[in-house]
């Protein structure tokens, strides 16, 4: 940490009288001691040298950026010699319309924006140099996804027939995250998708195709807009020069969050180490999709000379939450990231608060009876958020919220049951029970390849008119030959393991209760379908599962059914208008970044939280560095959950406390003592 930093500098004289002329509101005074607290302003007039900024949660980030910006331009750096790294548009646009209010220069004069606006606008003036046209098109996911399917189609047009073959946005997926990491697709595919080993030069042809059909067309992917600039910083040594002439200072906003191709292009743009990087390494939660905790970790050894300074007064939250969030740290390994400590500026309040439900539909009438208190004392629903690990872990809470009406907003993407793949099994359970609900067999039908809405209803047609027929089941007459032959070529295996899946549930619908049947349907066609066909095919994998402790609830299917579409229906007459006072749910992946005066952490069980798959894959200090985002998110009040007892996939299974809860002092928080129900 730096002491004794010099006082700000006037700017140097040519310099004002250039600002001045051109921009004749810049500069209005700014007292940068004043503004700043002692940590921001030892941070923002540190030498214009290497500088590593680790900024806790909740700690004015943002405010250090901007004041870093102003400072710069007192030490005699133009705006357009300044360049501004971020991951969003919308965090750039905050940041240089901040700049821009607080020195009156506009902010369309600084270069900043994410990577891959940076990255094109770079292209489009120097790409020419690597083969790259000036007026290339850049292709959005679908495009890319479109095209990379067109490639595979042309190499082999049998490929997508085999249903154990992966859809093109996998593949796509995993030539982008070998990209990103500047790893080999060789040990993507050991490492991350180990069950498509066999089809690896398969993939290496895929993707050597798709390179040099995107270049004969003139067409870049997002990727494409990194990887280039990369390139025209370590083969054209001329514009190399001429980029690091040109940008005097970087700033890397969220650096905890750069992969390994971001973090060579910076590592190249900066040959004199003139770059502040500002992050914090207990917030870095993305690695599973590229992130590279070493980039932060390692920074000072790349960059020669760095100087560390620490942001640790919160803003945010009261004493007793930081106290709380500063003991998930204490518990990180010796080598697991920078000590730091959050320091509070706000009066004590309540301690934290911690629940133990006897399963997740009374962890849901809990946060619900709490929450109609919260209101009682003047918060709004907008006020509270409920976060959680992964999406299925608040099925209960959203049914709840339907039930009694309450408007709710999913900020991390669909409701529960609106999602795709949930639907798609519903759809045949709903067919399995009731043959004549043609709708729900064209909805599973046409996910076949090349099965569209007319031929799943021809192929429909027949199957009735052969069960008339032959007096058989319609699902026995839809695997007869004379229909077979009917099916698209692609889609022929698919649909036999399809229809056999549909027979198994039909045989049983009657004879087993509705979590054995949800099982036989999930273990099915559409469980091994989901591995092809989604990325996070996991994830979804555990949705499907909690489908199976729900169905425990009920006697028959057609009382389950029943309410599987009624409480599909009820969300999406519900869709919460983003403008509303509106409760949030979202996961805490989702909620890095956002703020809430009160946050319910639900599922902190183990298993659930730290999940089990993060454990198996020896990821626990990830986790933790999540548990540690969700708990900093809240301002007055914060809630801890742990359902006891789970139903998820089979029978109940009893859940221990997550061990963040474990590890936490007894004095962290206040426990509640909770009745056996609400109703």
């Amino acid at each position: 940490m730096i002491t004794n930093q010099p006082s700000p500098r006037p700017l140097h004289e040519s310099l004002v009288t250039d600002l001045n002329t051109a921009f004749p509101d810049a500069f209005p005074p700014i007292n940068f001691k004043e503004d700043l607290n002692e940590e921001q302003f030892a941070a923002i007039s540190a030498p214009i040298g290497p500088v590593l900024v680790l900024a806790g949660a909740g700690s004015g980030k943002t405010r250090t950026l901007t004041y870093r910006v102003a400072w710069l331009l007192t030490q005699g750096i133009c705006p357009w010699e300044i360049l501004l790294l971020t991951f969003t548009n919308k965090a750039a646009n905050e940041m240089l319309l901040r700049v821009e209010n607080l020195t009156g220069i506009p902010h369309y004069k600084f270069w900043g924006g994410t990577f891959h606006h940076i990255g094109q606008k770079i292209l489009r003036i120097h790409g020419e140099s690597i083969g790259i046209n000036k007026n290339f098109n850049i292709l959005d996911a679908s495009d890319a996804d479109s095209l990379l399917s067109e490639v595979i189609r042309n190499f082999d047009a049998q490929f997508f027939r085999n249903t154990d073959n992966p859809k093109s946005r996998v593949i796509g997926e995993i030539i982008s995250y070998a990209r990103n990491t500047c790893s080999s697709i060789e040990q993507v595919v050991k490492e991350k998708y180990p069950y498509f080993a066999h089809l690896l030069q398969n993939i290496l042809l895929f993707n050597k195709n798709y390179q040099d059909l995107k270049k004969k067309r003139g067409v870049l992917d997002y990727d494409d807009l990194l990887e280039h600039w990369l390139s025209l910083l370590e083969n054209n040594s001329s514009i190399k020069e001429h980029l690091q002439h040109q940008f005097k200072y970087i700033l890397v906003d969220e650096y905890q969050d750069t992969n390994t191709l971001q973090s060579k292009i910076i590592d190249r743009m900066t040959p004199y180490h003139k770059i502040m990087a500002v992050g914090d390494d207990a917030q870095c939660i993305y690695t599973w999709r590229g992130a590279n905790f070493e980039n932060i970790m390692t920074f000072a050894d790349r960059h020669p000379g760095t100087l560390i300074f620490k942001i640790e007064t919160n803003y945010r939250s009261t004493p007793e939450i930081l106290d709380l969030a500063n003991q998930v740290l204490e518990h990180q390994p010796a080598n697991a990231g920078y000590r730091k400590e959050l320091k509070p500026t706000r009066r004590p309040k309540q301690k934290p608060y911690f629940a133990s439900a006897s399963d997740t539909k009374h962890q849901a009438q809990f946060i619900l009876k709490r929450i109609k208190g919260l209101l009682s004392e003047g918060y709004n629903y907008s006020d509270i958020a409920i976060l959680y690990r992964a999406h299925f872990h608040a099925m209960d809470l959203q049914m709840e919220l339907t039930r009694l009406a309450i408007p709710y907003q999913i900020t991390s993407g669909i409701r529960f049951f609106e999602q795709a793949h949930i639907k798609d099994l519903v759809a045949q359970l709903k067919f399995a029970a009731n043959p004549a609900d043609s709708t729900s067999f064209f909805r599973f039908a046409c996910l076949l390849p090349k099965m569209g809405p007319k031929t799943a209803e021809k192929l429909l047609q027949l199957g009735v008119e052969s069960s008339k027929k032959n007096q058989t089941s319609l699902l026995k007459a839809l695997e007869h030959e004379s229909i077979i032959k009917k099916v698209p070529a692609t889609a022929k295996d698919d649909w036999l393991d399809m229809i056999y899946t549909l027979q198994d549930v039909t045989e049983n619908i009657h004879k087993l209760p509705p979590k054995d049947i949800t099982s036989i349907a999930i273990e099915g066609w559409y469980g091994t379908f989901l591995r092809s066909l989604y990325p996070n095919w996991q994830s979804r994998q555990d949705d499907l599962q909690s489908l199976i402790g729900f169905a425990t609830r009920f006697d028959n299917m057609q009382e389950f059914l029943a309410q599987l579409v009624l409480l599909n229906s009820e969300t999406s007459d519900r869709a919460a208008d983003l403008n509303e006072d509106n409760l949030r749910l979202t996961t805490i992946h989702q909620a890095k970044g956002l703020e809430f005066p009160v946050v319910f952490i639900i599922g902190l069980a183990e298993s659930l939280f730290p999940s089990k798959r993060s454990l198996e894959e020896d990821n626990l200090e990830e986790e933790r560095r999540l548990f540690y985002v969700a708990v900093t998110r809240a301002k007055d009040e914060l809630y801890l959950t742990h359902p006891r007892l789970s139903f998820q996939g089979g029978p109940p299974a009893l859940l221990s406390p997550s061990r963040f809860i474990q590890e936490l002092s007894k004095d962290a928080y206040q426990t509640l003592s909770l009745p056996n129900s609400y109703y």
